[in-house]
Order: C-alpha cells, then sequence, then structure tokens
C-alpha cells in the first residue's frame, strides 16, 4: 500500500503560491528573496535525500510542466539543483491528476485523467512505497480534504505575505495531525513533519 507524502515550502503565513515568481503573484518570489546561501544548500540537501526515498511522484498538471520544462532545459529554476536530485526526479514514475492534460512533458509519465479521488485511491493500491507530492497546491487540498494524505513535510520560509493563496484555506472540517519531528534548516528554515490522523 502506498503512501502519499505531501511536501511543500509555505511562508510563516501558511501561503505557498509562487514561490519561484513565475506565476506574476505581486508577493511571488518569496523562496529565494528571505533565505541564506547555508539556508539553500541545506534545503537542497534534504530534498534530495527525499527524493531518494520515494517511490513515485504525483502532481498537477501546472506543476508536472513547471518540472517537466525546467528538468529537460535544465534552466530557470530559482535554485540550481543537484545532479542526484535531478535524476532522480527524470527517473521516478510520475502520475500527473489531469481532466485536459494528453500528453506529458517528460519520460515515465502517466496521466490520471478520471476521477481524481478514485483514480489515487487506486495508485495508493498499485504504488508499494512513498508517493511524493511536490507544488500542486490545489491537488494537495484535495487530498487534504478526501483523507488520502498520509503525511505532510513542510519547509517554513521566515516571511509574512500577508495575502496569497494558503494550503489549508478551504478544509470542509478539522484535521488532525501529530508531530512527527521538527528540525532546523541551515540558518533560518524550518522543517515540520506530520501524520494525518485518519478517522
Amino acid at each position: 500500500m502506498g503512501k502519499i507524502v505531501i511536501s511543500s515550502n509555505v511562508t510563516l503565513d501558511g501561503v505557498v503560491q509562487d514561490p519561484d515568481g513565475s506565476e506574476g503573484f505581486e508577493r511571488g518570489g518569496w523562496f529565494h528573496q528571505f533565505v541564506g546561501s547555508k539556508d539553500l544548500e541545506d534545503w537542497q540537501a534534504r530534498e534530495t535525500q527525499e527524493a531518494l526515498g520515494v517511490d513515485a511522484l504525483l502532481l498537477g498538471a501546472r506543476s508536472s510542466e513547471w518540472f517537466a520544462s525546467r528538468m529537460v532545459s535544465g534552466v530557470g529554476a530559482a535554485v540550481r539543483v543537484s545532479p542526484e536530485w535531478a535524476d532522480r526526479i527524470n527517473s521516478l514514475p510520475k502520475y500527473v491528476v489531469s481532466s485536459s492534460l494528453d500528453e506529458p512533458q517528460w519520460a515515465n509519465a502517466t496521466v490520471l485523467a478520471g476521477d481524481a479521488g478514485k483514480e489515487i485511491s487506486e495508485l495508493k493500491r498499485k504504488v508499494d512505497g512513498e508517493i511524493l507530492v511536490y507544488g500542486s497546491y490545489q491537488l494537495q487540498r484535495t487530498l487534504i480534504e478526501q483523507d488520502l494524505a498520509d503525511e505532510l513535510r513542510l519547509v517554513v520560509f521566515p516571511v509574512v505575505l500577508g495575502t496569497g493563496r494558503r494550503l489549508f484555506d478551504e478544509t470542509s472540517d478539522k484535521k488532525p495531525l501529530h508531530l512527527i519531528n521538527t528540525r532546523k534548516i541551515g540558518d533560518g528554515l524550518l522543517f515540520y513533519t506530520y501524520e494525518f490522523v485518519q478517522r
């Protein structure tokens, strides 16, 4: 049985929108504006370790296109990625939730075009190991809302934006979580790991 792990970078006030500034959000670009090189170096090491430990990626269509364009071209990323991370991400099986996408841009990708909840439940039965969700905040909300997510990993950046899309903007009910771990990354980032309490 697969385990769905949401891995997200967030601001101190919970904003996940436009971390690299490419979406045109007026307060976007917060990912690299407020941290030092030690933070990003340690962040990259954590990301690489995480990628090496998972068995598949699950993405929304826009996040899939964003990652694919940078992985194929190797340009445009706010942070230089390690070759080890890039090789691992490229080699992983990828599942893209989309009702409009026909052909994903990169190798090893399968489009999940049906009912998202059913498709992802089936994916959890099919994949043995961790299924990592990057970006894709609309998909993340669906996973949380439908109790399909098993673990939440947050890297908190030291900035308050005051506005923007948040991961937990729209939940229909309380979502209890259990803290598994917390640690500092670099000099200014905090990393939290929670598991969702299944009711």
